[in-house]
């Protein structure tokens, strides 16, 4: 008996310590469980606590480009600085509403259309004498016959009509240079050299100029008007200075004149700040004077240093060398500039954006934008042929200036210009370089239409405009033929 018991005894050892390697695993499972929770967990912790670090950073960078971008725009707009714009839009008074409701609906009755333009100016006449709110009837009526003469009968051939009415009066006109409007100081081409140069497109006039206008109390002031031209008008140190070179010790000094300086408003730190710009030199304010020692001292380079600062520019604008303050009786006081540089004179304090002007057509483009340089070509035009006494109607220049911007470049009307990019082969040839033109033409295996003027005189049939544009076809009956 004791034996069996001893054996059932062993087998339920065996069982026992079976479950309890079992126990010990699954503790040891639960443990190494619970550690990669905690792990897990504070990986969790660690990467939340980046992504709110990287957003902070990522917040405080949007922080300070949005106040870069603020400072930026400061500086970039000058029309905000200078120039107050207006933020509201200005209501129309009931009287005009009413007078532009009545002329709308005599429009729609007759069926006709006239610009926005006249009928504002009609407004307004009306507006201003009652008498003539009773006759708007015949107003508009007289204002439709007026348009409706004025605009271009269909297929007519505007662009040779235009040409013709600005080349023929262009013949007449003189080569000499004017004086500029009463200012005897500056020069201005004018006449058929400055006709030329619109039309070429020059990059450079042969004379530019600017009219520049001031603003508020600056055209007001006579002082205030001084300071901003002596900030335009280039100065150099040999206008407002004595140069003079020491040759035994091997020194330059320059004395300002009092006056000049006075009377340019500059300080002598600003001639001494001009100065240091020089490589290899240093500059000192002794007393009245500057002092200039070399690094190198030699007679050569003290020489050409000499001749530096003769040319060293001390205040102004580039391109700007003379300038004349005048009076006008309703402008108050207008700068006259020998020279051009719009887009450094628009920053300039006092200066009005708005209507100082340039003859420099390209300056325009570049600066303001292609609509200003259309109208700037418009305008340059008009005046040469009026100074002259030739009448010549707006429409045709607008139609040349309209060509010459059409693809927001200003092109040339000329062989590298507009007349280069025709389609017929014909009307190239016959502008100039005819061979060059035809050979291009024919290696290129070109087809002309001949649906332009030149081309079909060339080939000698009629043109394609007016009474020629036009097919008439009659169909006419057969005549019965009565039998005798």
């Amino acid at each position: 008996m004791a034996k069996k018991k001893t054996k059932k005894d062993e087998k339920t050892k065996e069982k026992t310590e079976k479950k309890k390697e079992e126990t010990k695993k699954d503790t040891n499972k639960d443990e190494k469980i619970k550690k990669k929770d905690t792990k897990s967990k504070t990986a969790e912790k660690s990467k939340k606590t980046e992504k709110k670090t990287k957003k902070t950073k990522k917040e405080v960078k949007t922080v300070k480009k949005k106040t870069k971008s603020k400072k930026t725009s400061k500086k970039k707009t000058v029309e905000e600085i200078f120039v107050p714009v207006p933020k509201t839009k200005v209501e129309e008074p009931k009287e005009n509403k009413k007078i532009r409701e009545e002329i709308k609906k005599i429009l729609d009755k007759k069926q006709k259309y006239l610009p926005v333009l006249t009928i504002d100016e009609i407004i307004s006449k009306v507006a201003s004498d009652k008498d003539l709110s009773k006759k708007l009837d015949e107003i508009v009526k007289r204002a439709i016959d007026q348009y409706e003469k004025n605009v271009i009968d269909p297929s007519e051939a505007c662009g040779i009509v235009g040409a013709q009415s600005i080349g023929e009066p262009g013949t007449q006109m003189t080569m000499r240079t004017f004086h500029y409007a009463g200012v005897a100081e500056i020069n201005v081409t004018l006449g058929l050299p400055r006709l030329i140069e619109i039309v070429d497109a020059r990059s450079v006039p042969s004379t530019p100029m600017m009219n520049i206008y001031l603003r508020d109390e600056y055209k007001l002031n006579p002082n205030l008007a001084k300071k901003v031209a002596n900030q335009i008008e280039i100065t150099i140190l040999n206008e407002i200075a004595d140069i003079s070179a020491d040759l035994t010790n091997l020194m330059i000094y320059v004395k300002p004149d009092k006056k000049a300086i006075e009377n340019k408003d500059i300080e002598m730190d600003d001639i001494l700040s001009c100065c240091k710009k020089i490589r290899k030199t240093d500059a000192k304010i002794e007393k009245d004077k500057i002092k200039i020692t070399l690094d190198d001292p030699s007679y050569k380079k003290l020489l050409d240093i000499n001749e530096k600062l003769k040319e060293l520019k001390v205040k102004g604008i580039d391109g700007i060398n003379r300038i004349i303050i005048r009076k006008e009786p309703n402008e108050g006081y207008v700068i006259y500039s020998e020279g051009s540089n719009i887009e450094k004179v628009l920053e300039i304090k006092g200066v009005d954006p708005y209507r100082t002007t340039t003859n420099d057509i390209r300056a325009i483009g570049r600066v303001l934008g292609i609509e200003a340089a259309r109208n700037m070509i418009v305008e340059e035009a008009h005046n040469t042929l009026s100074e002259q006494g030739l009448n010549v109607d707006k429409r045709h220049i607008m139609i040349v200036s309209d060509i010459m911007t059409s693809d927001g470049t200003i092109r040339a009307i000329g062989r590298h210009g507009v007349s280069k990019e025709k389609e017929s082969v014909l009307s190239r040839a016959a502008f100039e370089i005819t061979v060059a033109h035809l050979l291009k033409a024919a290696r290129r295996g070109e087809v002309d239409q001949l649906g332009g003027v030149a081309e079909n005189i060339i080939v000698g049939q009629p043109v394609n405009l007016g009474t020629g544009a036009v097919n008439l076809v009659m169909k006419r009956d057969k005549a019965k033929i009565k039998k005798k």
